[in-house]
């Protein structure tokens, strides 16, 4: 999608406010290139039902109940009393937006998706506690892999972690 960039922002400038042109000139650049639109989707879609199945087990398990974990939590089936866990959540997914390259050239869709640790951190408030730290574990091995990821571009050349000024 980031070799593609520079095409869309032509075809932009080209076509102006004519929000259905550009709609069909940007469905045929991503079919002439081979590009699935929703690829990014994926690990969303596929992660989808584990959040689902936790949620519900977590909710119906009368084993998990009252039974102690670590520190403050007392009960991965209710909601962290100190909102510590959604916090730190929040943190981890504000952590690898910040890490991840911009590939965004919509205003709108940035600022969307510059809220969106707050948005999340904001529902997860009422989730159980265990669906909260499953989320931290995701996103934490999220950012250790995409540390290795880079060192490993950045070892061949092939990236940056500076951001390219404007």
């Amino acid at each position: 999608m980031r070799m593609l960039q520079p095409k869309i922002q032509a075809m932009r400038e080209r076509l102006g406010d004519d929000k259905q042109r550009q709609s069909q000139e940007m469905m045929a650049l991503y079919k002439a290139e081979k590009v699935n639109p929703l690829g990014g989707c994926f690990p969303l879609i596929i992660q989808m039902p584990i959040f689902l199945a936790l949620y519900y087990m977590l909710s119906a398990s009368v084993e998990l109940r009252h039974a102690p974990f670590i520190l403050w939590i007392h009960d991965l089936s209710a909601q962290d009393p100190y909102y510590i866990l959604p916090i730190i959540m929040g943190a981890t997914m504000f952590f690898i937006q910040k890490m991840s390259p911009t590939t965004v050239t919509d205003p709108m869709q940035q600022k969307i998706m510059t809220f969106m640790p707050v948005i999340f951190t904001v529902f997860f408030l009422w989730f159980p506690s265990g669906l909260v730290v499953y989320y931290i574990v995701s996103n934490l091995v999220t950012i250790i892999q995409q540390q290795l990821i880079y060192r490993g571009l950045e070892k061949r050349g092939l990236h940056s972690r500076e951001k390219k000024k404007s």
